[in-house]
């Protein structure tokens, strides 16, 4: 294939990767709004319920080494189209479990064919950009932002209005429609993201587990807000609940309108300048947010620090993706398994502390994991390449 020809199978390839983040928000969005009906249906506590989401993280971080190793054979074309046609199904799955075994398996499963096609599409979002020369990586991440706020926006009223099976019928639908479109035109890894050797061994380069590292600090400060800036606003700012809620809403968006136009920014000053300056500010919001003495300007202050942490995470794993030495996939495999376990194990470790010091002191050390992966910002220089004219 031509110079010309791998292009435009390139920036083809680019709507392809984009559809099927936007699939995977959206099967994960989904999601959200099932929770009180599944609740219901099987007269669940909330520990019962904790357990089971608990299992979905399990899930994810199972499948994810697992994707990596895949694509180290098969390249992530392949394994990409796997997992996306079974986490098409992984919803349905869990509305039809019946019973408290079943639904206990069917979370594993939807969580592991989520944390696998996470991976293999970030890797073929690598791939894309390799091909075009180009960095797409935030525009990507910022379509599973998209897909995931239609996915848990629209589900409520639909579960509402036709039932939680209905929904979940119309999700599978939604969601293979995009993997059609999308099927023909991913595209294949460049022979360079291919694994020379394939035992499964872990990688000995200390740069993919420094990044592994860097991406752990950004997501547990992300995940954070998500889990706790509600409450924190209620309990020590004493705002009133639609006010708590609008903390993780403008976050969300700030995150979702700065990773659109994330890739022109890294484009032009360079993805080690961007995630640097992008460090301190989403580090400067958290800390304010830890600080203020007031609600409005805490929600204020999250909105910054989501403008800062959206384009750190699709730096990172650029630069994991295109570690010299190393396959693609297995560089990604590692990060996004060692930053999506922050995820997993945050929560409750968050929760711990702030029993017992408060929020306050929470979010002001979540501020200073930010600083530090902004001293660490030298190590995501192989996410930067020579740009095609």
């Amino acid at each position: 294939m031509d110079a010309s020809n791998m292009v435009r199978a390139g920036r083809r390839g680019r709507w392809a990767v984009a559809a099927l983040f936007f699939m995977n928000g959206f099967l994960t969005g989904s999601w959200a709004p099932q929770i009180p009906v599944f609740v219901e249906r099987l007269e669940i506590s909330e520990l019962t319920l904790g357990l089971l989401i608990l299992l979905f993280g399990v899930g994810a971080i199972t499948a994810m080494p697992t994707s990596g190793y895949l694509m180290s054979h098969h390249g992530s074309r392949v394994v990409l189209r796997v997992f996306s046609i079974l986490a098409a199904f992984g919803l349905l799955f869990v509305v039809g479990a019946w019973n408290v075994p079943l639904a206990a398996i069917a979370m594993f499963l939807f969580g592991g064919v989520i944390g696998g096609m996470d991976v293999s599409m970030n890797a073929n979002a690598v791939a894309v950009e390799r091909t075009i020369s180009r960095a797409i990586m935030s525009s990507s991440h910022a379509f599973w932002s998209l897909g995931g706020f239609i996915g848990g926006g629209a589900g409520g009223y639909f579960i509402q209005t036709y039932g939680a099976l209905s929904h979940a019928v119309v999700v599978t639908a939604i969601s293979l429609t995009f993997f059609a479109l999308a099927t023909r035109s991913i595209v294949a890894d460049p022979p360079v993201a291919r694994a020379s050797n394939h035992k499964r061994t872990l990688p000995k380069s200390r740069t993919i587990y420094l990044l592994g590292i860097m991406a752990l600090f950004t997501m547990v400060p992300e995940g954070s807000v998500l889990d706790w800036a509600a409450l924190y606003l209620q309990q020590e700012r004493g705002s009133d609940l639609a006010t708590a809620g609008l903390a993780y809403g403008l976050f969300a968006g700030a995150m979702a309108f700065m990773r659109f136009i994330g890739d022109g920014v890294r484009n032009r000053f360079g993805a080690v300048r961007t995630l640097t300056v992008s460090s301190l500010v989403g580090a400067a919001g958290m800390l304010v947010a830890g600080l203020s003495p007031s609600p409005w300007l805490a929600i204020a202050a999250f909105a910054v620090s989501g403008l800062g942490i959206a384009n750190i995470i699709p730096i990172i794993f650029s630069a994991a993706g295109n570690q010299p030495g190393m396959a693609s996939a297995t560089g990604m495999s590692v990060v996004t398994t060692m930053g999506y376990s922050g995820i997993l194990l945050a929560p409750s470790a968050i929760g711990f502390a702030a029993e017992h010091t408060g929020f306050q002191i929470v979010f002001v050390a979540l501020a200073g994991l930010l600083v530090i992966v902004c001293l660490m910002g030298r190590l995501a220089a192989s996410a930067d390449f020579k740009h095609s004219s």
